[in-house]
């Protein structure tokens, strides 16, 4: 089954931004009421599903949660689903065990499309107990809604819309402006974001260290004002308008570079990155964080899916900086200030990230 998803800026009126946060409140709460629950069957030595934390809810909300008869269930229903999905991970090793939700977390719930309650028309979305909101843009693909996630950041709603069972006016991809496409080998780095084995190069805008003064500055003007007050939540507004600023120049830069380059590939290579390792390096830690190589190799990987590109991952060990892409000599001594790859064998000589995308390269 295919599944595609959009996420769009919505733009609702007071009433319906105040029920938004009513419903992401709900959610937090039956999260809390979910792990209490939980706990307390720890601590019996019961191990309680999410079913039966959700039949232990649904029996208690109408007296000791009465305010949520006017929201939807959905928020409820998909917070104890989604705790159910963190006890698993933590259960199989892979997170750790679930804490409670504060109010100034994150801001958001799900909802199903379960009976037609979601609907969508050109630039408007119509929630569950909400009704009619405006979006910013117009959804991108045609097909059977599976569910929305509504969401808050610095003081703007988004809703993320999913879609199964896509119709045939969908395209999966945008058609190619290039038509000699061919293999490419993707080389990422810190002061380049992508080089490509054709020679294409794509700088990193590494938002973070553009930005580092100023938001330094709005970190000190928030620890200046007194927690709670006024002029601290417009403290904390104005540094969250810094963060998102940053995150969207990044994401934007990344969409922009992958977009490019499987519309120009046939096959991709890149290779294997162990980016938590690479954090423990405390010189590098802060330039790989801003950098978001792990994000921009999952973009590139979901849309040479979308437009059938194999990908192949090079070996996490192979020294594709080191082998020179000409000769296959492996030149051992080579230190990351050494930015021109010359050959000790075979003479040859280019940049030392284009040799490494050209050894990528899938043959």
């Amino acid at each position: 089954m295919q599944l595609r998803a959009q996420q769009i800026e919505l733009n609702p009126n007071n009433k319906q931004s105040t029920l938004m946060s009513q419903h992401a409140g709900y959610a937090r709460v039956a999260f809390n009421f979910a792990l209490s629950s939980f706990k307390a069957g720890l601590d019996k030595d019961e191990w309680r599903s999410h079913v039966d934390i959700k039949r232990e809810f649904n029996a208690v909300k109408r007296d000791k949660f009465d305010w949520c008869d006017a929201l939807s269930q959905y928020a409820s229903k998909n917070a104890i689903h989604n705790f159910g999905d963190a006890i698993t991970r933590w259960k199989s090793g892979q997170n750790k065990f679930p804490i409670y939700k504060n109010r100034s977390g994150k801001c958001s719930y799900q909802a199903d499309n379960g009976l037609g309650t979601v609907e969508v028309y050109k630039k408007r979305i119509k929630l569950p107990k909400i009704g009619w909101v405006r979006m910013r843009e117009e959804l991108r693909y045609t097909g059977e809604i599976s569910k929305v996630v509504v969401s808050k950041r610095n003081n703007r709603w988004f809703v993320s819309i999913t879609v199964r069972n896509l119709e045939s006016n969908n395209y999966n991809h945008q058609p190619s402006l290039f038509d000699d496409k061919q293999p490419m080998g993707i080389d990422v780095g810190i002061n380049t974001l992508a080089t490509c084995s054709n020679g294409d190069t794509y700088e990193n805008p590494r938002p973070l260290k553009r930005y580092e003064r100023k938001l330094a500055r709005a970190n000190r003007a928030l620890s200046r004002k007194v927690k709670g007050s006024q002029n601290w939540h417009k403290a904390k507004k104005r540094l969250g308008g810094v963060h998102y600023r940053i995150s969207n120049i990044r994401e934007d830069a990344h969409h922009q570079a992958t977009t490019k380059i499987v519309r120009k590939a046939s096959a991709i290579g890149i290779e294997t990155l162990n980016i938590s390792g690479l954090l423990k390096n405390r010189s590098l830690a802060k330039a790989l964080s801003d950098s978001a190589l792990s994000r921009f190799l999952t973009m590139l990987k979901y849309k040479a899916e979308r437009r059938g590109i194999p990908i192949t991952e090079a070996d996490r060990f192979f020294a594709s900086s080191k082998t020179c892409s000409h000769c296959g000599h492996k030149q051992k001594h080579l230190t990351l200030s050494d930015r021109v790859y010359n050959c000790l064998k075979c003479g040859f000589s280019c940049d030392r990230d284009l040799n490494a995308a050209i050894n990528l390269c899938p043959a």
